[in-house]
């Protein structure tokens, strides 16, 4: 592997902009010659939003890939302007060059169109037709010649000049120029779409601020959200977007937070509560202390998380990445065979006959529609998706996504709430109840998890912490603390065999957790959770999607985990697991089921080992979690389980549009090739098949924007 033994720390990435880049093919290219740069490590480039991303080994090397980029750019590409990539940075637009491209293509369109409609001379009509051949498809003619030169002629610039001025080798001056014009039109209207799906994809993940109120004692500045500190305080006006994460010390508001979560309820928010980059204050006037940089905000991190996608190709893009490198080849050597080989072996049959169909072939041989709009339309999946609160690493996770034969839940925080409440303390008959409670407290304040909280937040008292020795946590069991001179022991039951001490069996719907203090069994709490109210929806959405089975995984109890499992429909419940035995449960469903994909649902967190296992590993609710994001492929920022099933609807839409796709121009190219080698097409349904198919393949490809509505 390239990577091997290189050494992380000195890992640097790039970012560049490719200003002018329209070519799908083109970019392919220079993504395979970036790739083959010493000291590159991987490099991805997005066709859609035109970032060339740069692994590099040693911060060293950056100058010399610098200008290795750009001389590949250059010769692949000579219009296109490479640009470090900067958040404030705005690249040059070059309308001059687009207005004097619009003045050759019309006056060559006006001498076209008068040598159709008046019978001039033939010397004359042949320089009105050659003059408006130049005018509208001279750069064409440039870009072939130079490509040529360079040995990479195998393109669009190449095929359409072989095609247009054969056409005039056997006298077809109307057709030849008739076919430029057509193709430049419509590749105008194909860059016009692209141009158009790029900017809705971009206004899809409009969520970057791009301002901040600062505070400066008593004067405010507006400043960029990448100039403000951790610790400073920004304030923030009804209507603007809150620029970096923190928490409201002054005012309260309600904020819309669909940006980030494609929830449209707006929420409540005031003094001490935590609000993220993103949200729009849409009341009060609110000061908020920022708590993160603007790197580290929630904002960067779902943009980076989003373009960062395209460097995780589906299959699909990959199948199409490596066809049309074989594709046009292959037809640019049947065209050579069909100019050639009748003429040669057929009696009475001309070469300027089979030349023209030949010609055909070279037109209709160009892959533009799948090269670029299979990308779109997995850009523009990722997009909508993210619109809707749903966050997807990669294009390779949004087709893994159609493919989910069982789906596997965590249960505390993922189908339940997460709120612990304690309904019920039953303790042995001679003890104080007070006395016990001052013990559990105790032993639990060092703990973080959902049941201390909630055994704490029933306690109700301050804790003086000063009493507790030798605090020990073991996850998966509970916690054992030396109080007072006391081994206490809080925990379920596994806890209680593991140090010896006799329990009482309790079947009771509820968490139980066991409490003894000097290995003497006391008695035990009821601490209740709640099922989420669209868990079962979400379950029986899954099913219909096609997931086979559904299987929770939980440390709680049997008695709990089956009541619960029962009450949501699932297949298999498997409980009283510590987080290593949750992987083994994973492993043998993969032994039971070898053929599907397996997807987990957990908080992203505890279940990071389960996350990292599974083909497709979801992290719910764990919008702002680093630990999270790292550990998951999909990240659901609500936690709301239902979205787990509008992911695989957007998948399975994106690669039903992506497949039409696929199918259409085939299917059209394949016709007109057939048909031109039989001399009943002419090069207008041949440059329908090249430019025509990818504007109608772009167009459709835009249709994935709207996934998020489609498939709520």
């Amino acid at each position: 592997m390239k990577n091997k033994g290189v050494d992380c720390v000195s890992i640097l990435i790039k970012e560049f902009i490719l200003e002018g880049l329209d070519c799908a093919g083109c970019s392919s290219k220079i993504e395979l010659e970036v790739n083959k740069i010493n000291g590159v490590i991987t490099a991805s480039l997005n066709f859609v939003t035109k970032v060339l991303k740069v692994q590099v080994n040693h911060e060293d090397n950056v100058d010399y890939i610098t200008h290795e980029i750009k001389t590949i750019v250059k010769n692949i590409e000579p219009h296109v302007l490479v640009i470090e990539n900067k958040p404030t940075h705005q690249p040059p637009k070059n309308n001059n060059e687009n207005k004097l491209n619009m003045i050759k293509l019309s006056i060559g369109t006006a001498l076209f169109i008068l040598a159709i409609l008046f019978r001039f001379s033939t010397n004359i009509n042949f320089m009105l037709y050659f003059i408006s051949y130049i005018l509208i498809g001279g750069d064409i003619l440039v870009k072939a010649a130079r490509n040529v030169y360079k040995k990479q002629f195998l393109d669009e610039n190449f095929l359409m000049s072989i095609a247009t001025i054969g056409a005039f080798t056997i006298k077809e001056f109307p057709e030849g120029v008739a076919v430029m014009l057509f193709y430049k039109v419509g590749e105008f209207f194909q860059n016009l779409a692209v141009n158009k799906s790029r900017k809705s994809i971009k206004d899809l993940m409009d969520i970057r601020p791009d301002y901040a109120n600062l505070k400066f004692g008593d004067e405010i500045k507006k400043v960029y959200p990448d100039q403000v500190n951790i610790g400073d305080i920004v304030i923030v006006k009804p209507g603007e977007k809150i620029p970096l994460d923190g928490i409201v010390i002054h005012g309260n508001s309600f904020v819309d937070t669909s940006a980030l979560t494609g929830e449209s309820t707006p929420k409540s928010i005031s003094i001490d509560d935590e609000v993220l980059s993103g949200y729009i204050n849409k009341s009060g006037l609110i000061s908020v202390k920022v708590s993160k940089e603007f790197g580290e905000s929630t904002v960067s991190k779902i943009l980076n998380l989003v373009e960062n996608a395209s460097s995780r190709k589906a299959p699909t893009e990959q199948f199409i990445t490596k066809f049309s490198r074989y594709y046009t080849p292959v037809v640019v050597i049947l065209a050579l065979s069909l100019a050639l080989l009748p003429p040669l072996f057929i009696s009475n049959e001309s070469f300027s006959t089979w030349i023209y169909r030949a010609l055909v072939f070279l037109v209709v041989s160009c892959p533009c529609a799948l090269v670029v709009s299979i990308p779109l339309g997995f850009f523009g999946g990722i997009g909508g998706a993210s619109s809707n609160g749903i966050l997807i690493k990669g294009g390779n996770y949004l087709e893994a996504l159609n493919e989910i034969e069982i789906a596997v839940f965590d249960k505390t925080g993922t189908l339940t709430e997460g709120v612990f409440d304690v309904s019920f303390v039953k303790l042995k008959d001679n003890l104080n109840k007070d006395d016990i409670l001052d013990y559990i407290a105790l032993a639990e304040s060092y703990s973080n998890h959902p049941i201390a909280t909630s055994i704490l937040k029933y306690y109700g008292k301050d804790i003086d912490k000063s009493l507790v020795d030798n605090f020990e946590e073991i996850p998966g069991y509970g916690v054992k603390a030396s109080i007072k001179g006391s081994e206490v022991v809080v925990g379920n039951e596994n806890l209680m065999k593991l140090n010896n001490i006799s329990y009482d069996s309790v079947n009771s719907i509820g968490t139980i957790v066991h409490v003894s203090i000097d290995r003497k069994y006391c008695g035990f709490i009821i601490i209740s959770d709640k099922i989420k109210h669209d868990s079962k929806k979400a379950i029986e959405e899954l099913k219909k999607l096609g997931v086979k089975k559904t299987v929770m995984l939980t440390g709680d109890n049997k008695y709990v985990a089956q009541s619960i499992g029962k009450d949501l429909g699932l297949d298999l419940v498997y409980s009283s697991l510590l987080p290593h035995e949750k992987v083994e449960k994973l492993e043998n469903l993969y032994n039971d089921y070898p053929k599907g994909k397996i997807l987990f649902v957990g908080d992203g967190i505890n279940d990071a080992p389960v996350l990292a296992r599974a083909d497709v590993g979801v992290s719910m609710g764990s919008l702002g979690s680093d630990a999270a994001i790292e550990a998951s492929d999909v990240v659901i920022m609500t936690d709301n389980p239902l979205k787990v099933a509008t992911a695989i609807k957007i998948a399975k839409f994106t690669r039903k549009i992506v497949w039409q796709n696929i199918i259409f121009s085939l299917s059209v190219k394949a016709m007109v090739l057939i048909l031109g080698a039989g001399g009943i097409a002419t090069m207008w349904e041949a440059v329908f098949a090249d430019v025509g198919v990818a504007l109608i393949a772009v167009l459709n490809a835009m249709r994935v924007l709207k996934a998020n509505k489609v498939c709520n």
